[in-house]
Parts: structure tokens; sequence; C-alpha cells
């Protein structure tokens, strides 16, 4: 583009002139005047540029090599998770993952055993209540001695009694909790029908489970049931134990750490503990089994000796305690109900599970023929409380009960007509939320696996529980509200959080005692 002198042809002519006489003026300029009003600035003005550019280049340099800063979350956590820049292989406990339904199930892992139990079991190829056909007690036998010494433990001292490997999985610790290691976890979640929304829902809840826990290490429930401190920190911890959470845990990645939470929790439940075995601020046998359970999944987790003699102790002190018909009532020596038989038997489960715990056989004996009293039908597959009868709560501890110290597996056919007896009485049901019912109900369901689990009971339980937790941004978001049923009357939110993590957990809590083979997978292929 010309400039305005262009279109003037009188200035364009002495602008040569003007220049000469620039030049002409120059050449007459002193050496020392030139040097001291040209070439000195314009020396200063570039070293000037070369200084700054210099400058630049190191701290563009020093800020492209410096480690990434992290900004702690402004999340309030009573445990703040340790921070790693290689992130863990399995980051199950993030509370922020999952939030698309879309999302794979978990993540990949190959760490899950090819057998769950030591002792070859025979079990037909099609698992699934639809198959079961044998009317047979008993779908495989525990391995001899397995339950424990025929020598019980008898009176109310709680004697410490010294196991030899009465778990039932050989003498490899922990075998049964196998399914709460990282990769294991993601692998059962797959597998099960749980998915990173479900996961999300469950690192929520601990979160705020986390929050809850008092000074002195315990929790509290918010109902009727206040002053039971035992049950409420047996019960609390039970979420952080099936996540693979323990008083040994070491943080990796960004996996929230809840270490000091679980062994607050444990120092509280020994320090409560009496020399009978019994615990302080305790109510009865309820809270003492859960206590128990707790004491004992650390201990099969952990293999932490220090927990030998006082998970031992607990142990006897439920075998004491038994009543005269096999039941177990609310305190000592009396009898009771399905119900708290279902208590007692998932503690001397958790104790089988422990190679170093013996468990009297006399007293799962004993049980069994209780439950057999309140069985209702030929093949036994229904319960009442405490008389025969067809109660859908009941039915489920009982089940339950069967399948982990009775022997019947997915094959049985009592254990088939029970499914079917729960699925047609009541499945997951917002309009009738008894939290209660669901958590053992999820557990005979997933054991059973087959059509009625990965089709019907689980995507519908999965999600319900999802849809019911609290949202972030909301008071008490990562809890549940209490149901309207015994459970949330006397536990509170609290109890209402603890019963729904663990249903939510149902996938890698707890390792089948039966092998598993491909038929599940396929069902749960045809179920998405």
């Amino acid at each position: 583009m010309a400039s305005p002198d262009d279109k003037d042809d009188g200035k364009a002519a002495t602008a040569p002139k003007q220049a000469v006489i620039r030049r002409i003026q120059g050449t007459e300029e002193s050496g020392q005047h030139r040097l001291l009003s040209k070439h000195i600035p314009a020396w200063v003005v570039s070293g000037a540029v070369h200084v700054m550019l210099i400058v630049t280049l190191i701290t563009a340099d020093y800020l492209m090599g410096s480690p990434k800063t992290v900004t702690q979350s402004d999340q309030e956590l009573t445990v703040v998770p340790q921070v790693d820049e290689k992130p863990s292989d399995a980051d199950l406990l993030n509370p922020e993952i999952g939030l698309d339904p879309q999302t794979p199930t978990a993540i990949e892992a190959d760490k899950l055993a090819d057998v769950n139990v030591q002792d070859a079991v025979q079990t037909p190829d099609n698992p699934g209540i639809a198959e079961a056909t044998s009317d047979n007690k008993q779908d495989f036998m525990p391995a001899p001695g397995g339950i424990g010494s025929d020598q019980g433990v008898i009176g109310d001292a709680g004697n410490f009694l010294a196991g030899n490997g009465g778990g039932g999985f050989g003498n490899a610790v922990g075998n049964a909790f196998l399914g709460r290691g990282a990769a294991t976890r993601s692998k059962m979640l797959a597998s099960g029908g749980g998915n990173t929304i479900s996961e999300a829902a469950v690192a929520r809840g601990l979160v705020w489970l986390a929050k809850q826990q008092k000074a002195a290490g315990n929790w509290q429930y918010d109902g009727s049931s206040r002053t039971d401190t035992i049950a409420a920190t047996g019960m609390s911890m039970l979420p952080f134990l099936a996540a693979g959470q323990t008083h040994k845990s070491v943080s990796k990645g960004n996996d929230y750490n809840y270490k000091a939470n679980v062994e607050a929790g444990l120092k509280y439940l020994i320090a409560n503990q009496l020399p009978n075995g019994h615990f302080k601020n305790s109510s009865g046998m309820y809270s003492h089994a859960i206590a128990a359970i707790a004491l004992c999944e650390l201990l099969g987790m952990t293999g932490d000796k220090n927990l030998v003699i006082p998970c031992q102790k607990a142990i006897n002190y439920i075998v004491a305690a038994q009543g005269p018909n096999g039941s177990w009532g609310y305190m000592t020596g009396t009898n009771g109900d399905t119900s708290i038989v279902g208590w007692q038997i998932q503690a001397l489960q958790s104790a089988k599970l422990c190679k170093e715990l013996t468990v009297d056989k006399r007293s799962i004996e004993k049980s069994l023929k209780f439950l057999d009293t309140v069985a209702n039908g030929s093949q036994k597959a229904t319960y009442g409380y405490n008389s025969p009868g067809s109660n859908k709560v009941m039915t489920s501890v009982a089940l339950l009960c069967r399948y982990y110290v009775g022997g019947w597996g997915p094959q049985n056919q009592g254990m088939a007509e029970g499914v079917k007896f729960l699925m047609k009485t009541q499945q997951p049901d917002k309009n009738n939320l008894d939290l209660y019912y669901y958590y053992y109900a999820t557990q005979v369901l997933h054991f059973v696996e087959g059509e009625e689990w990965y089709k019907f009971w689980n995507p519908a339980m999965r999600d319900l529980l999802i849809d019911l937790q609290v949202p972030q941004g909301k008071n008490q978001a990562g809890s549940w509200d209490a149901d309207t049923h015994l459970l949330g009357t006397s536990c509170g939110r609290l109890g209402a959080t603890c019963m729904s993590l663990l249903t939510l957990e149902v996938y890698y809590r707890h390792l089948p005692l039966y092998k598993r083979d491909t038929a599940g997978l396929k069902e749960l292929e045809r179920a998405k």
C-alpha cells in the first residue's frame, strides 16, 4: 500500500535530498561522538534483550521440569488419601468414579484363583436353581476336621483354645477373603454384576461412615440402640473390611486409606472385651456376634497373631452361650430365634475361615437341628421365627446359614425352593424397603447365581440402593435414610448405611464355597 507522500510529486522529489543530507551530516560526526550517541545505546538494548531471552528460557525450562503441584481436595474427609503420581492398579475406593451408566464394569484383573477352596469339590456344569434337582442334604461335605475339634469349650469363662486350621480352607491364611484384594475385587465385581457406579456409591458411603467415628474409636447408632456401641462399632467396621481395608492397610496410589479408622475401631473392641470373651457396652448376643465377625475377619485378612486370643475368646463365648434347643437368645444360655442364630452362624463361619481358630462342631450341629424345628415343608425351604413358618426374612437368614454350615449349595433342592419363595414373595422394591431382609437375601441369591441373580435380583437391588443413596451436595451425602422396619428404628441412618454398603459389596466380600464355572458369566451376558 502506497504512503500519502507518493501521491504528491513535489514532495516526493525532495525526499532523496533529505536522505543525502542526513548521510552527509553523519560523515561529519567524530568517531567518539558516534560511539557515544549510537553504538553504545544499541549495544545496551541488544544486551538487555538477550539477557531477557536467556532468563525466559531458563524460567520455562524450570517450570517444565518441576514436579506437578497437587492441590488438596476441599472435601472434608476423616482420612485424607495419600497422593502418588503413579495411579493404583485398582482404585475402587474412589467416590468420583463411575458416574456414567455405560462405563465398563471395574478394571481388568488377573489374580483370581481358579479354585476357591483347597479341597476338591464336585458341582454340576450349570449352577443355578433351575438345574437343582438333587434332594441331597448337602452338595459336599467340608474336609474332615474342617469345622473344628471334637472337644468343645463349655462354660462361661471363655477359656482360650488354640486352633489348628479349623477354617476348612486349608492352611493358607485369608483364602476365603481373597475377593477383597484389589485385583480380585475388580474381577469379582465385574463377573458378579457390579459396576463402577455401584463402587462409587460404596466409596461415598465409606467417606460418610468414616466421618461418623467418635474420638474413642467407636461408632454410635442414631436410633433407639444408641447405647450399644459394640454393635455399632462392629457393624461400621464391616464395610471397610469388605473393601479390603484393615489396620494393616498400605495406601497405593490414589486409594483412600482407612487404616486409622479400622485400627481405632479394633482397639475400641479389644479394650471393651471382658475376660470371658464378651464385650462391655453390648446389648447381648446380637451385638456380641457382630463384634466377633469384625474381629475374625480382621484376623483372616491379616493373619495378625495379636488377634488370635481375642477372636477365640469371642467365639468360645458364642459356643458357651448357645441355648438348649440349639438357638441363641438375647442373653447367654437362653433359647432364641432364627434371626439371632443368623448372626452367630456368621461369626462362627468367620472363625472357621481362620486357620488359627477352632470352632466346636457340636455347636454347628445343634444350630442346624434348631433350623430343622423352624423349617416348613418336606425340603425345609422356608422358615419361621421360632416355630415352623414361611417368613421371608427368616427364610433368607436360614438359607444363608444352611449355605455356610449346612452344606447347601446351589444344587440343593431346599435351597432352590427357598430362593423361588424369596423371588415370589418380595424382590427389591423401594416402596417396601427392608434393608435387613435385603442384606440376607442378596447374599443367598448371589451365592446361588443363575437367572434369578443376574437377570432379576442383582440389577434391581444394585440400582435401587444407588438411587436411594443421599447424593453429593446434600446433607448426609453418601448415607442412606433409615427404613421403617426394625433395623431402621433401632440402628437409624448408621445401620441403614452399613447394611446398604455390605449389600453393594456382596460381589467380593466372600468368595463362594462352591467352585464356579462359566454358566454364571453366560447368564450375565444374556442379562445385559
